[in-house]
């Protein structure tokens, strides 16, 4: 039995690179799949590296609710505009818990006992910068902030920049709490390939453009939950990432800043307890990190 083991390891070693990396891709899938079934939930995964040695998909366009996964194609929407020269992140935008539904034009508003940041809510009828709203939608996932700066940017934009980054699996169609869209089933949804584009976009400097998506990195590396893909990984890993947390829904995507950095995405659905989805995310970050070669 040594000598196979032994014989096997200068096979595999004498092997080219994306030989070795497709065997370990092979026995990823294997272990994913068997946490997946035993999961008892419908989960998708997409994986890959920035190299482009490595990837992995599992039900990768099968579409799920975005939660406040949407916010991340709402950030790149805003860089790109201060890009552009179309705004700056230093404007001011007023603070108005006030929006309207796509389905008739009426207004709603935002309750904070629903929403996982207090901070935007105590500016009401004071104004704080597009930063300030893009920090607080992304690290904190602020609602009331991702729906003024949809608002401000312009939905159709926010798709139209999807479509361009080839993401088509990112459907954004409006802001959060719109409870007569949501009755009617107009909800914002999400692929894992979709959500895996976006974030190697971002990786490799194309999503906008190397210095707005560094800077984009850096405040999604702030993000404030991290009991998925973080969890599983070692507390000197860098993850840039967003999650989404609904009823039933639990997910996390970005990039993990190993030695091969990749992106990973999980999404899943069906598990009531959050506390249970995301141990389950951070076995399946700790699988694929542990694969990484």
């Amino acid at each position: 039995m040594r000598v196979v083991v032994l014989a096997a390891i200068i096979v595999l070693n004498g092997w080219p690179t994306q030989h070795r990396a497709a065997l370990h891709t092979a026995k990823l899938e294997v272990e994913l799949r068997s946490i997946v079934a035993a999961s008892g939930a419908e989960i998708a995964v997409a994986f890959k590296t920035l190299d482009g040695r490595s990837e992995l998909l599992i039900e990768p366009d099968v579409a799920f609710h975005a939660a406040s996964t949407m916010k991340v194609p709402v950030m790149i929407e805003l860089f790109k505009q201060a890009d552009a020269g179309k705004l700056s992140l230093q404007d001011p935008l007023l603070v108005r818990n006030e929006f309207h539904s796509i389905v008739d034009n009426s207004l709603f508003t935002l309750s904070s006992g629903a929403d996982s940041d207090k901070a935007v809510y105590a500016a009401d009828g004071r104004t704080l910068t597009l930063a300030q709203l893009c920090e607080a939608m992304i690290t904190v996932s602020s609602n009331f902030a991702a729906n003024l700066l949809i608002e401000k940017l312009g939905v159709e934009n926010i798709r139209n920049t999807v479509t361009q980054l080839g993401a088509e699996g990112m459907q954004v169609l409006r802001g959060v709490e719109d409870q007569k869209a949501f009755d009617k089933g107009l909800n914002n949804s999400t692929t894992a390939r979709g959500l895996m584009v976006l974030f190697e976009r971002i990786g490799s400097g194309t999503a906008v453009g190397r210095k707005p998506d560094a800077a984009m990195v850096d405040i999604l590396k702030r993000q404030k939950f991290n009991d998925g893909i973080p969890a599983g990984l070692p507390k000197n890993v860098a993850v840039a990432h967003k999650t989404g947390n609904i009823t039933r829904i639990h997910h996390d995507a970005g990039i993990v800043f190993a030695k091969r950095p990749y992106v990973l995405v999980i999404l899943v659905r069906g598990i009531q307890d959050s506390k249970q989805s995301g141990a389950l995310m951070a076995k399946m970050s700790r699988a694929v990190y542990n694969s990484v070669r």
